[in-house]
């Protein structure tokens, strides 16, 4: 017996249609005539990513900085980096700034989410652009095209960037293989309880762009939920309408190992059961366990006789706050030590 097809929501076919471009729409000149007065910030949260962001930094100075004036500021989030990410990110034209500096006095946490919040309270821009800092080939048009409808239509207020993601095999290059966690953890689950956000091609990519007043208002996850939080708080706080999506056509980098996918899995998982137990969906802020238990072939575990290890990771999450309230308050602090001062 054959299965017909279920025909795409009207709602996210429509916004498909009306919100999605390519980069290819939007060229650095095009851009800068419709800049106005707006500035614009790019930060790339690093860690251990020396071989990397000096490229793209520097491609990003060159192009869009030094020859067309389309980018204002250039951030690079150095989150504990043990190698020369910050030197090399410095000496290609970044303004690096320290994740535990803007964190200090507050509580430590882990992961990519603490970043991406430093960098937006280190940012001044009225538009906000975040690139991942391990992208291979890269080059301006994964800002231009992030920029592009947030600069040129003041409805738009968040630009969710998509690609093809190769995977490198022992069986050869897959095209669309390297977007594991998305298809087997994130789409399934949008899709389950926020059906309007189906039509995000890569609701996890690291490449999006927004405007400043509305990321100020925004919790960020520490972990790797920080992208699923985002889209999820966005769509109750400005609406699927605000939100669009650019294809930047292919994104090349280093690909994480399976052990480690589950764990980012896990996590996506506890930042979506936060969500539903705010719109009241699920009883408990936390669920039953955040401990994520995986085997790794070896001996010397709990169950030697399996020839497996046992590994236990705690993969719970934590939130900053919004930014705004603290942009505030430093705000007003340096008001008050420039009166003194004059």
């Amino acid at each position: 017996m054959g299965h017909s097809p279920t025909p795409v929501s009207p709602v996210v076919e429509a916004w498909s249609t009306y919100r999605t471009s390519s980069a290819e729409n939007w060229t650095p000149r095009r851009l800068v005539a419709a800049k106005g007065t707006s500035t614009v910030s790019v930060v790339l949260p690093a860690r251990d990513e020396e071989a990397t962001v000096g490229a793209i930094v520097g491609t990003i100075r060159e192009h869009l900085m030094d020859r067309l004036p389309l980018v204002d500021e250039l951030i690079v989030v150095d989150s504990r980096s043990t190698d020369a990410t910050a030197a090399v990110a410095a000496a290609a034209g970044a303004r690096v700034v320290s994740q535990d500096d803007m964190t200090r006095s507050m509580p430590r946490l882990e992961g990519k989410g603490d970043a991406l919040w430093s960098g937006l309270l280190a940012a001044s821009g009225d538009v906000v652009a975040f690139l991942d800092a391990d992208l291979r080939e890269f080059g301006p048009h994964f800002v231009t095209g992030l920029l592009g409808p947030l600069l040129t239509d003041p409805s738009v207020g968040f630009v969710k960037g998509f690609y093809h993601r190769p995977l490198t095999c022992a069986s050869g290059v897959e095209p669309d293989s390297g977007g594991r966690v998305t298809e087997l953890v994130a789409r399934p689950l949008l899709n389950l309880f926020w059906p309007e956000l189906a039509g995000f091609v890569q609701p996890l990519a690291g490449e999006y762009a927004g405007r400043r007043a509305i990321l100020d208002q925004l919790p960020f996850v520490s972990g790797y939920g920080v992208e699923t939080a985002m889209l999820i708080d966005l769509l109750d706080a400005v609406g699927l309408d605000a939100l669009a999506q650019v294809d930047l056509g292919e994104r090349l980098h280093r690909h994480q190992n399976t052990e480690a996918l589950g764990r980012m899995g896990a996590q996506i998982l506890i930042t979506a059961w936060s969500r539903l137990y705010r719109q009241g969906w699920a009883t408990t802020p936390t669920p039953p366990s955040t401990l994520l238990t995986q085997f790794r072939r070896g001996h010397g575990g709990l169950l030697p006789t399996l020839d497996r290890e046992i590994l236990v990771t705690d993969v719970a999450v934590a939130e900053r706050p919004p930014v705004a309230p603290l942009r505030e308050f430093l705000r007003r602090s340096a008001l008050k030590e420039a009166a003194v001062w004059a």
